[in-house]
């Protein structure tokens, strides 16, 4: 859990930094936290995927994956 803590407190400046540049070239700020929303779930999306995908592969296949990524 502190990891976690940790790491949205490294996010925090950045993520409020890109809200605020979205919102200064015009966006609605109701629309910029839905986007960025919907892109975090699009990514825990990606990353769940890959983690099945992983789990159901031979360990053998997905090191040689990561060893050409």
């Amino acid at each position: 859990m502190d990891q976690n803590l940790a790491c949205r407190q490294a996010l925090a400046s950045a993520f409020q930094a890109l809200s605020d540049e979205a919102v200064r070239a015009g966006w609605p700020e109701g629309d910029v936290a839905l986007a960025l929303a919907e892109l975090a779930e699009e990514r825990v999306i990606e990353m769940t995927a890959k983690v099945i995908m992983e789990g159901s592969m031979h360990p053998q296949i997905v090191a040689a994956g990561h060893r050409r990524s």
